[in-house]
């Protein structure tokens, strides 16, 4: 089925905003395009991040990626037989997400997302916007969207049983959150139950943590870019900040996300809150949610969690996988 996140597309009534801050900051690179949209790369791919001017900002879309022209042919008919509307992609389509074959469906709230397979590389090398080692992706995706949800329950069974995502673990408090595994990303999908419909955010992982610190300076040399200070998440172990993006919801920037082995993987509700240190909701005001969550970070902090150290890489994949099953 599904086998990771390989795209997103951004409403923009701002794009121009987005040349700086994907590039100067993100550390993605900049590719041509017309019609003022904008498109970013951030490994081989010919594309992972499409940015196109619209009046109201937001979600365009999610692109999910399957192995290859069976696999998307099976998706479309469970979705058919789940009662989903599904529309083949065209040709010209498939050449703008520079992929070999696509399909096209919208969740039950309306969320529009993209099944494709045969994603194109880029004939020329990766250059980021500004020196860094990297983003984390291959087989991992592009990293991991967030959305806000008017019934985070009843979206769970599309997702789970139609999708066939992973549940990997789900919270109550402050509200209902579950997260999702496509591959051994610890989630490739989440959603937060807050009566609200949108983009929360989007994920992106760096080769490093200098990276993330690095950016996280930058970032507060602008007023109001920092939403979310570094932390440490509780479940996906990711160290991170939050930045708001020129469309108004946020992006994660973050290191040392957790790997799970999805044939063994167990889902289970979480009790801890969804930091164990920082991620201060700074775009906030001081009282609400922004003291709650500060509440439940100091909560654990007197429990004494932590998350554990990731090993060191050999650079023998092999080597590596060794080293953490013991």
């Amino acid at each position: 089925m599904i086998t990771a996140l390989g795209y997103i597309g951004i409403r923009a009534s701002q794009p121009a905003e987005w040349d700086g801050y994907a590039t100067r900051l993100l550390g993605m690179q900049r590719v041509d395009a017309g019609g003022g949209t904008r498109l970013f790369r951030m490994d081989d791919r010919a594309q992972r991040l499409i940015v196109t001017p619209e009046a109201e900002d937001g979600l365009a879309f999610l692109g999910w990626q399957v192995a290859d022209a069976a696999a998307l042919d099976a998706l479309a008919a469970r979705l058919e037989a789940a009662g989903t509307a599904v529309q083949r992609g065209s040709a010209a389509l498939a050449a703008e997400r520079h992929v070999r074959d696509l399909i096209v469906f919208r969740d039950p709230g309306g969320n529009r997302l993209e099944a494709f397979h045969g994603q194109e590389l880029a004939d020329t090398p990766f250059a980021p916007g500004r020196p860094i080692t990297g983003f984390r992706t291959g087989a991992l995706g592009m990293g991991h969207a967030v959305l806000n949800v008017v019934d985070a329950q009843a979206l769970l069974p599309f997702y789970r049983d139609v999708l066939g995502f992973g549940l990997t673990d789900y919270g109550r408090t402050p509200y209902d959150l579950f997260f999702f595994h496509v591959n051994g990303r610890h989630h490739s999908f989440a959603m937060v139950g807050s009566g609200r419909a949108g983009m929360h955010h989007f994920m992106v992982e760096l080769g490093s943590l200098d990276d993330v610190g690095q950016g996280y300076d930058l970032a507060q040399l602008e007023a109001g870019r920092v939403a979310y200070t570094l932390g440490r998440h509780s479940n996906d172990h990711m160290t991170s900040f939050y930045t708001t993006t020129p469309s108004g919801f946020f992006v994660e920037y973050g290191w040392g996300g957790r790997v799970i082995d999805p044939a063994t993987w167990q889902p289970h509700e979480t009790f801890d809150g969804p930091s164990y240190w920082g991620h201060e909701r700074i775009h906030l005001p001081e009282d609400g949610p922004r003291a709650r969550l500060r509440q439940m970070r100091l909560d654990a902090a007197a429990r004494g969690l932590r998350a554990p150290d990731p090993a060191p890489s050999t650079g023998c994949a092999w080597a590596d996988a060794v080293v953490r099953a013991e």
